[in-house]
């Protein structure tokens, strides 16, 4: 059985940097070096080893690390029947933010067997900790893919919501402790966020036997986000604009941006009764952060969270990262928390 969490437990965000032998270095939708049943074993290496660097470096609730996946969204593409990924549209996503080559919606959506049991599986058999699993959220899967077949944004993003229900009921049965739905969208599209896409969000998490999470971030550290957010002003204002739906929704835990940004905290007083996944590891920059700095961080969010109530975690995925980084940024976290344990008592 996963052992019991200590005060301020520690978790990611979801994706960790991929060894340069499994897939490009330092790069998003990186391209896998190998195929066939050679990257899929390539796969299951990786996954063992993000699950032993996180906790080697003291991380309490651990993941998959992303390994399987090329990109958060398109992992879970890949599965899903309906789509083709041969008719590539160029698209300015997060509202023309960046552009990415996406796949289109041509029909039907179904999922032609489960995603991600094979790394599920592989994860929870090999770790006694909590194990946190990450999804796509509906409104992030609409806002990365172009639509050729249903002419409207919700009706497929609950077509996705089906798929994804189906998917979390699976990896509950595999014995994952957190289901976390990845929705940078809401930050974008805040009116919709408040709407359309929570409920989305209920609809994916309906009847799923585990607790359930949305992550929403500001971005991975990369310069398109990084020019983004010096745009943003003194104080980014976005999570306070639907954290009051969330707040009334059934999801339970919300994950967020913290450490280096220009979010207010007293934002987080919208989430009342709601765990809070607290970011204090910036994923923008490779300097390392101390363990005063992420205390200090956890110190702030605790004047309007309960501390137990509190996780500690990444602002973001650390995908395009050096992993020599995101290791010592891992053991950086830990430390932290602890501090923050020894101050809070």
């Amino acid at each position: 059985m996963p052992a019991t969490e200590p005060l301020f437990p520690t978790t990611i965000a979801g994706s960790l940097p991929k060894p340069a032998w499994l897939a490009v270095s330092n790069k998003l939708w990186a391209p896998w070096r190998l195929e066939g049943e050679e990257l899929a074993t390539a796969k299951d290496d990786a996954t063992l080893l993000a699950i032993k660097l996180q906790e080697d470096a003291g991380i309490d609730i651990v993941g998959d690390g992303e390994q399987s996946r090329q990109h958060f969204v398109h992992g879970f593409l890949e599965a899903v029947d309906g789509i083709d990924f041969d008719k590539r549209v160029e698209m300015g996503i997060r509202n023309d933010r960046y552009k990415a080559m996406c796949p289109t919606v041509i029909g039907p959506l179904r999922l032609r067997a489960r995603v991600h049991a094979r790394e599920a599986r592989l994860a929870r058999a090999h770790t006694r900790k909590k194990l946190k699993f990450t999804l796509p959220g509906p409104m992030t899967i609409v806002d990365t893919i172009a639509d050729a077949h249903y002419g409207d944004r919700v009706k497929m993003a609950f077509a996705f919501a089906d798929l994804l229900n189906e998917e979390a009921r699976g990896l509950a049965a595999d014995g994952v402790d957190v289901i976390q739905f990845d929705e940078p969208a809401f930050n974008v599209y805040m009116d919709a966020a408040t709407t359309w896409g929570i409920e989305a969000l209920h609809r994916a998490i309906d009847g799923v036997a585990c607790k359930s999470a949305v992550h929403i971030c500001y971005g991975y550290g990369i310069p398109a986000n990084i020019e983004w957010k010096a745009t943003l002003g003194a104080e980014w204002r976005q999570y306070e604009k639907f954290f009051p739906a969330l707040a009334k929704s059934r999801i339970d835990q919300v994950s967020l941006e913290c450490i280096h940004s220009h979010v207010p905290m007293r934002v987080l007083k919208l989430l009342a009764g709601k765990d809070v996944l607290i970011g204090v590891i910036d994923v923008a920059t490779d300097k390392v952060e101390t363990a005063e700095e992420i205390a200090d961080v956890i110190a702030k969010a605790a004047e309007y969270v309960p501390a137990q109530k509190i996780i500690a975690c990444t602002n973001c995925g650390m995908a395009p990262m050096r992993r020599e980084i995101a290791a010592m940024k891992l053991e950086a976290l830990a430390r932290g928390a602890a501090l923050a344990r020894q101050r809070f008592d």
